[in-house]
């Protein structure tokens, strides 16, 4: 038995399958906007780190982290995005929509800090951290 080939079309750009714009307000954040967010997301935890809790190497990577954990859960769930993406304009959206809640953004930050399920991607740009959380991150 075989199975229909694949349409090469019914992916044309990412978040097309979630009913998501190719370009502009709701298109799905790209690569570069999410690199430069993460890089300010995680100078402003060492920034707070280093200021708050110096050690004689400069800063603690675990307390480091914790502060990057808290502003990320404290801005998804005040602002629908962290420090970073507002800065590149970028949001944090449930995928069935209406509000975000605090489950997701715990979910979401948790995984964020094991790292690898930031790295992992399906073909809409999700990392698994957004797909356990049912929330996809798209440019405002």
């Amino acid at each position: 038995m075989t199975s229909a080939p694949a349409d090469p079309a019914a992916n044309r750009w990412p978040g097309e399958r979630l009913g998501l714009p190719e370009h502009g307000p709701r298109s799905v954040g790209r690569l570069g906007r999410r690199a430069i967010a993460i890089v300010i997301d995680w100078a402003v935890a060492s920034l707070l780190s280093w200021a708050f809790f110096p050690t004689h190497l400069g800063t603690d990577p675990f307390i480091t982290l914790g502060i990057f954990a808290a502003l990320q859960y404290l801005f998804l769930v005040v602002a629908n995005g962290s420090l970073g993406h507002l800065v590149v304009r970028l949001r944090v959206v449930p995928m069935a929509g209406g509000y975000l809640g605090f489950w997701r953004p715990a979910a979401r930050t948790v995984l964020l800090c094991l790292a690898i399920p930031a790295l992992i991607w399906d073909r809409d740009q999700r990392g698994l951290h957004d797909k356990a959380a049912g929330t996809v991150l798209v440019r405002i």
